[in-house]
């Protein structure tokens, strides 16, 4: 499969990782089309990527879809992106991020069994689905043991592809750590923190409120993270990557750092934190071991973490938000 002839389907393809996918896919020559489930303030429109409406849920119209586009390769990067929002629709969650993924995979089988062709499928995967793992970094031999519903999801998913790959589909699994942009919507806590800290600077938002704040992730910078996913699709022979820096940080950290990127030091002055706000079940830490991605695709991060946090938060002093 060569980039100037290759067709990819992307689904969720408005959302921060679909819109860096689509344009990076359309800088390599690759044709595009985009599963767009609705309308949201929070979509990211990319000019060339040929959309089709439709509910990943819908296993048969998305298996028309593929009988229609033809893909050679599918991103699944669509479904519930919230593990806030799965506590509070933990069926849903696993109808959407769990079980139609294995409904695309199967169609993807299919269509390759009818055409006699190959066709690649990626899953977007999560670092939720190790939960509380004994052990940190967690690398891809690390037991998948989710703590919450969008984890629980996350790892149908994730194990289906393994499945699917016994079956003859060439399905990677990209088990993504939290990777963040100035398209990351205000509803993830990162972008609270980088609108909070613009807005506080500019005289437009008193006080900031925020969960816990003793959390630690593993943050990455999500263009990177989306060629990753290229170099999986790509590479000759599918597996599983874990996709991460290697260095974890707490929410505090990443307060500190938003505000310090606007001039502010003593930050605790204005940020609180609301109890309300509290997952019932959080991982203490997150962080990966990327070491198969560095030597199997040549993969590594370009983007620090002080860098990433500060482009986001420019980002917001150019395009002031609104609460």
């Amino acid at each position: 499969m060569t980039p100037d002839s290759a067709t990819a389907l992307v689904t969720g393809v408005t959302g921060q990782d679909g819109s860096y996918l689509a344009e990076r896919l359309l800088a390599d020559g690759v044709a595009v089309h985009g599963l767009v489930h609705r309308a949201s303030p929070d979509d990211t429109h990319v000019d060339g990527v040929v959309t089709h409406p439709g509910d990943l849920t819908d296993a048969e119209a998305m298996g028309r879809l593929l009988e229609e586009v033809e893909p050679d390769v599918v991103f699944n990067l669509g479904g519930i992106s919230s593990v806030g929002q799965s506590w509070d629709q933990p069926g849903a969650t696993a109808r959407v991020s769990g079980l139609a993924p294995l409904d695309l995979m199967d169609a993807c089988l299919r269509l390759q069994e009818r055409s006699g062709r190959e066709v690649r499928f990626v899953q977007a995967s999560s670092a939720e689905i190790f939960g509380e793992a004994d052990s940190s970094p967690q690398d891809e031999q690390t037991p998948v043991r989710p703590v919450n519903p969008y984890g629980v999801a996350k790892a149908t998913a994730h194990l289906g592809a393994n499945v699917f790959r016994q079956r003859g589909l060439h399905a990677v699994s990209c088990v993504l750590y939290n990777h963040e942009s100035p398209r990351r919507p205000a509803r993830f806590v990162t972008r609270k923190i980088t609108q909070g800290a613009a807005m506080i600077a500019q005289g437009r938002l008193a006080r900031l409120e925020l969960g816990n704040l003793d959390a630690r992730r593993d943050w990455g910078w999500a263009p990177d993270y989306v060629d990753a996913m290229v170099r999986a699709a790509r590479h000759v022979e599918p597996m599983d990557f874990v996709v991460a820096t290697g260095r974890a940080h707490t929410v505090r950290d990443f307060v500190a750092a938003a505000f310090a990127r606007v001039g502010i030091e003593d930050w605790d002055r204005v940020v609180g934190v609301d109890e309300s706000l509290v997952r019932p079940a959080d991982p203490t830490e997150q962080r990966g071991d990327a070491s198969r991605a560095a030597e199997v695709l040549g993969w590594t991060p370009t983007v620090d973490f002080a860098e990433l946090v500060g482009r986001m938060v420019d980002a917001d002093l150019d395009d002031p938000p609104t609460r």
